[in-house]
């Protein structure tokens, strides 16, 4: 039986228990800073008190011993002492080099300790711990340049599968991304989870744990508790859950409101409290218990434990309180395209509304973009994006395609301003393209869950199903466009052929959710006084309505303002033309449409 396969039938039969704070019970041992040192690192060139990783190499002792404290307090689950272990972090210290080191021997001190505790009936797990770094890949450090980056992506997954691998040599069992503040820091995080289960031809459960930072209800960059799991949720974890930053009585909330919309077990690891005037926490263990035991009873919970402040007496509390209420069942959920930027927008066929895809943002759409961008006038640029959420975008599609600009750099520095614009990042992003290392470069850059415009199998098979694996991997939802190797649809019959052989790749080959694809089947211009021309329209809304009545649960999407080219110059027929057709596209089931806000 695999570890995942352990873990199910557990959480099936009782709420699992998560240790507590490692932090709390090396503060109480007092320790200096010649036990931090050790003999290895006497004469380092930097004080290392509060490097409180780089024990398992200087006292391991120390940390194999709280390792068996939680055991006996009844932990079924063991975090490594590594939260603050990857480069990054290390980089404080000057310790960049020993990361790796620190997570493998971290990993096999909390493996020596459960394999100690472990039993046919209460087998016990190491979870290898991914924090969430001292850096922010969505936030500037500097309030005066809202576009200033302190990591990349690039750089925060190549740190990360670093730890990653000492965490697997040493014998993790489980690999949790936790108190995730900046989420694009921790779809960075599992990206490179992915991407190490990949060339290792295995894979390892997955928990997933963020912090709500305040009474806002948000995380640190500003995402609420939905839009947090609906960014996060594409490498289908075995946990999603929320610890750390707020006690029990501040949090219930938003654990309340995950375990209502989470598919998945759902843990939680609160803080004991918050900290007093002397940075101590005063919740008691059986406080904390009484805590626990209404959440349990509330139905909330799979997994339980304890962030700052909690010690092994919490979690024996904790355990005992919540031995026999029964676990969460997790809903299985209707298949809906769930996008985020700050705020969540939920879309599910024969339930939501048309969706506005705002298209001003585009510069082979509008001339005033193109302008300002290529004026690098970004203040009213970002004016151009507000007006579209202002005037009913629910999604902004964002195109810098032209050749006299850098357009990767220029999609970099206008994602990265957005991100500082809370009324226009509240809502996804469309990255638009026609180059995939542009649509990569976007994707880096958004902490939400945003769409890919667009991939096709105009440059064969391979290509295509290489960039639906990677825009998977990023978490992204894709508009798949009706164009193969020979050339793009332009009739229904070639509509319908190339759709339905785009479906069957990415949904039976890819094992990409098909609630996540989005077919745009061409709208072409109508009117154009050329005789093969004259059933563009007809065709277009015959194949929306073949899509959406074979195809089950994708969306379809058009660029509208396509239908009326042969207008251009009279927008009042235009926009009549475009009242029209949008009428019978949406009857016929046209789920969303790139339009002027």
């Amino acid at each position: 039986m695999s570890i995942e396969q352990q873990l199910q039938a557990i959480a099936k039969k009782r709420i699992l228990i998560l240790d507590g704070a490692m932090g709390t019970m090396i503060q109480k041992r007092k320790l200096e800073e010649a036990d931090f040192r050790g003999d290895r690192f006497k004469e380092w060139h930097k004080d290392l008190k509060g490097n409180n990783d780089l024990l398992v190499l200087t006292q391991p002792e120390v940390i194999l011993d709280i390792h068996e404290q939680y055991l006996a307090a009844g932990a079924d689950l063991i975090e490594t002492n590594t939260f603050n272990a990857t480069k990054m972090s290390m980089a404080d210290y000057g310790m960049e080099d020993y990361a790796y080191e620190i997570n493998f021997e971290a990993a096999k001190l909390a493996k020596i300790a459960c394999e100690k505790q472990t039993t046919p009936e209460k087998p016990r797990f190491v979870v290898g711990v991914i924090g969430p770094t001292s850096k922010t890949a969505s936030i500037s450090p500097d309030v005066n340049d809202p576009g200033f980056r302190n990591t990349s992506f690039d750089a925060l997954v190549e740190g990360y599968l670093e730890a990653l691998a000492g965490l697997m040599d040493g014998g993790a069992d489980i690999i949790m991304v936790e108190t995730i503040f900046d989420t694009l820091n921790a779809k960075a995080a599992l990206f490179a989870v992915e991407t190490i289960f990949e060339e290792r031809a295995m894979r390892l459960p997955i928990m997933i744990s963020g912090t709500i930072t305040d009474a806002s209800g948000r995380t640190l960059s500003g995402q609420t508790t939905e839009a947090f799991y609906n960014s996060l949720r594409h490498p289908r974890p075995f946990s999603i859950g929320l610890n750390c930053a707020l006690g029990p009585d501040l949090l219930r909330n938003y654990v309340a409101e995950l375990s209502k919309i989470s598919e998945f077990y759902l843990s939680a690891h609160a803080n004991a409290g918050l900290p007093n005037a002397f940075g101590e926490y005063d919740l008691g263990g059986r406080e904390m218990a009484k805590e626990m035991e209404e959440w349990a009873s509330s139905g909330f919970l799979n997994i339980v434990g304890g962030c700052c402040g909690t010690t092994p007496d919490h979690i024996a509390k904790i355990a005992a309180i919540v031995a026999d209420i029964s676990p969460r069942v997790p809903e299985v959920k209707k298949k809906s395209l769930r996008l985020s930027g700050l705020e969540a927008v939920n879309l599910t066929i024969g339930e939501s509304l048309f969706a506005n895809v705002g298209e001003r943002t585009n510069i082979t759409g509008s001339i005033r973009f193109k302008r300002l961008i290529k004026e690098k006038n970004y203040t009213e640029a970002l004016e151009v994006a507000r007006d579209q959420v202002e005037n009913g975008a629910q999604i902004i599609d964002i195109n810098m395609d032209e050749g006299m600009l850098d357009s990767k750099a220029e999609m970099v520095t206008f994602l990265n301003l957005i991100a500082s614009e809370p009324d226009i990042s509240k809502v996804p992003i469309m990255i638009d393209s026609s180059k995939w290392e542009i649509l990569e470069a976007g994707l880096k850059c958004i902490q939400g869950k945003g769409i890919v415009n667009s991939i096709s199998m105009k440059e064969g098979i391979p290509e295509f199903i290489k960039h639906a694996k990677l825009a998977k991997k990023y978490g992204a939802a894709v508009v798949v466009m009706a164009f193969d190797e020979d050339g793009q649809a332009d009739n229904y019959e070639r509509r319908k052929e190339i759709c339905a052989r785009a479906y069957d790749i990415l949904v039976n080959e890819v094992n990409f959710p098909a609630e996540d694809i989005i077919f745009d089947p061409n709208v072409f211009a109508v009117a154009t006084g050329i005789p093969e021309h004259n059933r563009y329209g007809l065709d277009f809304l015959d194949a929306t309505q073949w899509i959406r009545q074979n195809l089950p649960h994708v969306h379809i999407s058009g660029g509208i303002s396509n239908v009326s080219f042969s207008f251009r110059g009279n927008n009042l027929v235009r926009e009549a033309i475009h009242a029209v057709f949008l009428y019978h596209a949406i009857q016929r089931g046209l789920s969303m449409g790139i339009v002027n806000a």
